[in-house]
């Protein structure tokens, strides 16, 4: 593989309140997105990174930046993004955001960082 385009969106570790996991923090999850990123590139892809604000208005802008950059391959969509109940707006915005700006880009989902690279090969496949 080579070339192909991964956009990577997910929470910004700085607007993440971590009082649910106190074994986290925004420097270690900044580090574990961070090696997930580094093993898509191993792999091969190009990847953009876009970590938003928990704000809605302010998250669809920035997605709405990545994509005006760029077309995409997949996009993959982080777990915190999608399962924290606050951020289901967010979440609801940017899917629809992302479907209108590149209609049939395929989109992708991790359980965390570490399981990244498995959900973009599986989009890269269909």
């Amino acid at each position: 593989m080579t070339g192909e385009r991964v956009l990577q969106i997910g929470m910004d570790p700085d607007v993440i309140d971590f009082s649910a996991w106190p074994d986290q923090d925004a420097d270690t999850l900044r580090r574990r997105i961070g090696e997930a990123e580094a093993s898509l590139r191993r792999a091969g892809f190009e990847v953009t990174a876009c970590l938003l604000h928990d704000d809605a208005d302010a998250a669809e802008s920035m997605v709405a930046a990545s994509f005006a950059q760029e077309a995409f391959d997949v996009v993959e969509i982080g777990a915190g993004l999608r399962t924290s109940r606050e951020y289901t707006l967010v979440f609801e915005r940017v899917v629809n955001l992302v479907s209108r700006l590149q209609p049939g880009v395929q989109i992708c989902f991790n359980d965390s960082p570490e399981t990244t690279l498995d959900p973009v090969l599986r989009g890269m496949a269909r």
